[in-house]
């Protein structure tokens, strides 16, 4: 048997059972080092898990050790709770005027349980993923309660009130340690009660970690304001989540406040209202209800974890979380507020350990508003803004405002629908792309509903008096106390006129501005020194110092350089991984962009042009909680890239008393690998020294490399291990960090910079690179330095974007440090040191690896100074290069194949699969496998015949169009004589292919794919499948959408895909059609009902957490799950998607396997 090397790993989750252990080993092969994969290359015990990292997983036992009923499971295998994502249904509804019914309460319980399809259910069928009501105080319910224990309730507005989790060993305590905190503070705890449930109307999961709920009620002292008593009890609330929190112990705070109180837990719509015997109680009166149902792609989901929080229920998901955390925790160095003074430290972290997204952002929004004199509404601005930056039509002082608000914090970015209330307020927002649905009505019982769908709410149209929806970036707003709905528009011109926010904007510093000052200030300094004529262009030795090759110069620069844009590639990628090269690799090598699928969208960054945004401020941040002019004193940037003069002004900089610190990343080539390692502490120790001493601005230069026996770090590894240390020891809000480096060139290389902390980057040898050409006249002489920064700015801003609309972010100032990246073959303790919070799954290479690989580059370049090494090196890292790196599809082997198929050459079959077994090995992670040989042989009798097993074949999905037709049928016509599948790709197939065919040479695709292009999908063509596939991603450039140009659309083609022949076709992200978890559970059904006998199959692209992706499609009943590897299939991209996208498939399909065995949906 050959082996068959295909871009799919199929998942049969329609017929296997969670498979037998096996054990896989890790071989030692010449070129790999076995670090690189982490751990020794011992035998690791059997389990039915990829055991990569020993260390990891002895951690991770003793963790499960000590997991509670009611806690999900931890980090184990390749699953991490931390990809967990979730979609909802979400509305409330509201008395404008503020009057109190029991009618509100039912009202929103139709809502909620005509919702239950938006949320989902987990492998018992019968317990939720969540839902929840948050509502106004019944404070007659409360007292005939209270009275019943013979307790005697404050006047409504006196006391605050909240549901606990807690559990019933030790309950008692948490609740006397929470009594002496209150006391702590001048508040006194009136009772607690129990509240009472019907644990019989929950499901099975529920009720395994179903906790005690139990209600605290705390008196407001004499003499306290509203505004004065609602911060107590905020502090109260927060001291006691960080304070009260012990091993072993359940503590959790639904809400704890003077107005709303929070009834949730795991359940589906309908069982919260049976579970919570309050919740039926006609006495139940209330002006307000906001509901929601969780669907979440995990069934991990826990009673904490369902919504509403405790200011805001959300349905979608925040792509930047990562970066808004770090940076919130880095803030915690330059706040202070007067209204809390010295208690304000208690509150730290303000983003308790552990959360959501939602949870994430419901700490900061709930924080923001108490903190600072912001209303609710305005701190909802101030993180979800407007697509303020390329709208021409929005008023002047609403623009000036989120440019302040801007410098004050970045958007918090990504689909989401918000809806808020603090018993006043309530409202909902929509993010700058509008891409969660959200409607509402008003009646003319002056009651507000809003849903995030129609339908689940009956009205007579007759007593509806507005009908609308909200817009991209819109707000809608109820006050109560004023008893009006006040729209967007009013709204927002409010607020934007609440302070001078355009006369502060004055302050802010551009470019232009510094430029100016600095003629007047300083002589100019002199040129850089030019380089003699032998060293310059691609006879620089700094190209070979830093990594550069002739595909880098040819390929990637030169294009960029004359076009303004990145060159195309396609054809996947067949190069080994980074950790696996023979060619000393820079650090970016390594990274792995993220993308979305499924959960959310990715967005289109041409088309959707106008949210889309590269302005960023540069510099120290103010003090969030105290709005002033102070906060625009930094430099509003246009785009990230700066040109070497002005790198040079900022350097000398001292306009406005700023002051910039150069700290110099390079240090002695004879100081060897520890040399380099302490160069990185002491970037740390310097630049915590530049902060702790008033410095605005922090340039790291690698410019003295090759000078004087001078090696560079790598100017990722110094800013990853500078920016994390200044959030740690929290001075990185007083610094912006500008790179001078030689290393960034390409468009990824500049996206992980600012992944990782970067505010700009010069990337000057590529600068000086493109001068020397256009002096050798590669680029036309005419060109002035000015056109190539101009040039070389745009082409990287076109790349940032794409990149950014993968994930579906879409300004830069919240892609910046958000660290959107998988590692590949980075150990551990260098991701802690430099990287933070990224997930490298794998372990592999150490700093010490890495250091020795530069220092090698060095002696490469500057040692034995032979005629060879003075010319640039071309490993092939693109296209094959005999003795160069290794690439699966190498010429011999292709030959020997063509060979022994027109031949029948046994022997070429022979040479064919020995040298495909070696490319693997020398490039992917399934060849650092080796077969278990100490087990009892299976006697041949027991295997099936290979006739059987090449039933279970499957091609790539190609459509004809990227391959051509006589290729396409080939495959097809083969597939069926051995009883395999061939995939249509997303072109659609001609109804003459699958109609009347002559059984030994049908032409007929048995899986037909859909995608977003719905390109020759119709009825016939989906009743005409085996398998239905829906195309979520590819693997060629996850997250792009696919385009076919309008000279290569033939007639063919055309009838085809029912279009018209030179017309170009263009399948877009997956976002026009599906952008979260229902949407897709509503296309499987809707193809199941299409072709009842199909299978539906979902194709995903393999990147950190897949498995959790995979486990929500499951639960929407997909019945097929195929994984796409990185390398891509036919697919035209930028080389930045094909190189540097998605993660080989050997991950993905161990993670999607371990994450539904856990979920027990493996037999699904």
């Amino acid at each position: 048997m050959a082996p068959t090397i295909t871009d799919n790993c199929e998942f049969e989750c329609a017929t296997v059972e969670a498979t037998t252990t096996s054990a896989i080993t890790i071989g030692d092969s010449d070129n790999f080092d076995s670090s690189a994969i982490g751990g020794s290359g011992d035998n690791f015990e059997e389990s039915n898990e990829l055991h990569l990292n020993g260390q990891q997983d002895q951690d991770v036992q003793e963790e499960q050790q000590q997991q509670m009923p009611w806690e999900a499971p931890g980090k184990q295998g390749l699953y991490d709770p931390q990809n967990e994502h979730e979609a909802c249904g979400v509305g409330f509804i509201v008395a404008i005027d503020g009057k109190r019914s029991h009618k509100i309460l039912r009202d929103a319980q139709t809502l909620s349980e005509r919702m239950n399809h938006r949320g989902a259910c987990a492998c018992d069928n019968d317990t939720g993923d969540g839902a929840g009501v948050l509502a106004s105080i019944p404070h007659g319910l409360y007292s005939k309660a209270l009275a019943k224990q013979g307790v005697t309730l404050p006047e409504l507005g006196d006391y605050a009130t909240g549901i606990f989790y807690l559990d019933e060993a030790q309950h008692a305590a948490a609740e006397k340690e929470f009594d002496d905190l209150a006391k702590s503070l001048g508040l006194e705890v009136i009772a607690w009660r129990t509240v009472p449930s019907n644990q019989s109307a929950i499901g099975v999961v529920a009720r395994k970690s179903e906790p005690l709920s139990r209600q605290v009620f705390v008196r407001r002292p004499a003499g306290s304001d509203e505004k004065a008593f609602e911060r107590q009890v905020f502090v109260l609330r927060k001291r006691a989540s960080h304070e009260l929190i012990k091993p072993g112990r359940r503590f959790y705070i639904c809400s704890l406040s003077d107005r709303t109180v929070v009834y949730k837990g795991l359940f589906t719509s309908d069982q919260l209202w049976d579970y919570y015997t309050d919740l039926k109680d006609p006495e139940f009166e209330t002006y307000l209800a906001l509901v929601h149902t969780r669907f979440s792609t995990n069934t991990f989901p826990s009673w904490e974890r369902a919504h509403p929080l405790r200011v805001l229920a959300h349905n979608g998901e925040i792509n930047t979380l990562r970066g808004n955390v770090n940076l919130m925790k880095a803030r915690e160095g330059v706040m202070q507020s007067d209204l809390f003074g010295d208690q304000l430290k208690k509150l730290y972290p303000v983003v308790e350990p552990n959360l959501s997204d939602s949870g994430s952002f419901d700490c900061v929004l709930e924080f923001l508003t108490m903190a600072s004199d912001r209303s609710l509404p305005e701190s909802v601005m101030t993180m979800v803004p407007e697509a303020w930056q390329n709208d021409k039509t929005m008023p002047q002082e609403k623009r000036d405002f989120y440019q302040w608000a801007a410098c004050v914090m970045e958007p918090w970015d990504g689909p989401a629908l918000i809806s808020f209330t603090d018993g006043r307020y309530i409202g909902a927002v929509l993010d700058r792309n509008g891409l969660r649905p959200s409607r509402f009505y008003v009646t003319k019982e002056n009651v507000l509903v809003m849903a995030s769908e129609v339908g689940v709410y009956d009205v007579d149209p007759s007593q509806v008096t507005l009908k609308s929806r909200l817009k991209p970036g819109r707000m809608l707003l109820v006050d109560t106390k004023e008893k009006k709905l006040i729209q967007d528009i009013e709204l927002k011109a409010k607020i934007a006129k609440s302070r001078p926010h355009s006369e502060w904007l004055q302050q802010k510093i551009t470019l232009d501005e510094i430029r100016n000052a600095n003629v007047l200030n300083t002589p100019p300094v002199d040129e850089l020194a030019k380089l003699p004529a032998s060293e310059r262009g691609i006879f620089d030795p700094r190209l070979s110092l830093f990594g550069y090759s002739t595909e880098t110069v040819n390929m990637l620069l030169i294009p960029m350089f004359k076009n303004k844009k990145e060159a195309l590639g396609s054809m996947g990628n067949d190069a080994p991984l980074a950790c696996l090269s023979n060619f000393q690799p820079i650090p970016y090598e390594y990274f792995k962009q993220l993308f979305a699928q499924v959960t959310n969208p990715p967005i289109d960054p041409f088309r959707e042009k106008v949210v889309m945004s590269m302005q960023c401020p540069l510099g120290p941040e103010a003090n969030l909680l105290q709005p002033s002019a102070q906060q625009v004193h930094r430099i509003w940037l246009t785009n990230p890239i700066l040109s070497i003069p002005d790198t040079q002004l900022l350097k000398r900089n001292t306009h406005r008393g700023w002051r910039t610190k150069v700290l110099d990343i390079t240090f002695q080539y004879n100081e060897g690998v520890q040399g380099y390692i302490d160069a990185i502490d002491r970037i740390c120790r310097e630049g915590y020294a530049a902060a702790q001493a008033g410095y605005q601005l922090l340039v790291i230069s690698d410019r003295g490399a090759g000078i004087d026996g001078k090696v560079a770090v790598s100017a990722l590894l110094a800013l990853g291990a500078l920016h994390h240390h200044l959030i740690e020891t929290l001075q990185r809000m007083k610094v912006g960090i500008v790179v001078e480096t030689a290393e960034a060139r390409e468009v990824h290389h500049i996206c992980v910079l600012l992944g990782y902390g970067a505010d700009a980057i010069c990337p000057y040898l590529a600068f000086e690179l493109a001068q020397a050409l256009r002096d050798d006249g590669v680029i036309a002489p005419e060109v002035n330095d000015k056109q190539i920064y101009a040039a070389y700015a745009q082409a990287i801003d076109t790349g940032i974007a794409k990149v950014m609309a993968k994930m579906g972010i879409s300004t830069l100032q919240s892609y910046k440090s958000a660290q959107i990246f998988e590692a590949v073959g980075l150990g551990s303790d260098l991701v802690a040191k430099c990287f933070r919070g990224t997930q490298s799954r794998i372990g592999g290479v150490t700093l010490e690896i890495l250091a020795k690989e530069g220092l090698q580059r060095y002696q490469l370049t500057y040692g034995k100074a032979t005629p060879d090494t003075r010319i640039l090196r071309n490993p092939g890292q693109y296209h094959w290069r005999h003795g160069g790196e290794a690439h699966i599809n190498e010429p011999s082997s292709i030959g020997s194949l063509q060979e022994a198929a027109v031949n029948k050459n046994l022997d070429a079959f022979e040479a064919f699969k020995k040298t495909t077994l070696d490319s693997v090995k020398k490039c992917a992670l399934r060849g650092q496998l080796e077969f278990v040989t100490d087990r009892q042989s299976i006697d041949i009798s027991e295997v099936e015949p290979a006739s059987e097993i090449v039933k279970r074949f499957a091609t790539g999905a190609m459509s004809f169009g990227s391959i051509s037709l006589e290729a396409h049928q080939t495959l097809s016509i083969t597939m069926n004589r051995i009883g395999g599948k061939s995939n249509t790709g997303e072109g659609g197939e001609d109804s003459d292919r699958y109609l009347n065919q002559d059984p030994n040479n049908s032409r007929r695709s048995a899986i037909k794919q859909v995608a977003s292009g719905r390109f020759g999908v119709t009825a016939s063509y989906l009743a005409n499948a085996d398998d239905l596939q829906i195309k979520m991603a590819q693997g060629a450039k996850p997250g792009e959408g696919g385009e076919l140009p309008g000279y290569k659309v033939t007639k063919d083609i055309a009838k085809t895909r029912k279009s018209v022949p030179g017309v170009g076709l263009i399948s877009p992200p997956p976002h026009h059609d599906i952008y979260s978890i229902e949407d897709l559970a509503e296309l499987i059904y809707d193809l199941k009902c299409s072709n009842p006998n199909a299978r539906i199959s979902v194709k995903l692209v393999s990147e950190v957490g897949v498995g959790v992706v995979a486990s929500g499609v499951a639960k929407g009943k997909a019945e097929h799950i195929v994984i796409s590897g990185h390398d891509g299939g036919t697919g035209a991209s930028s080389w930045t998607g094909i190189k540097n996208a998605g993660l080989p498939w050997e991950l993905g399909v161990a993670e999607t396997h371990q994450v539904l065995v856990l979920n027990n949906l493996r037999s699904r």
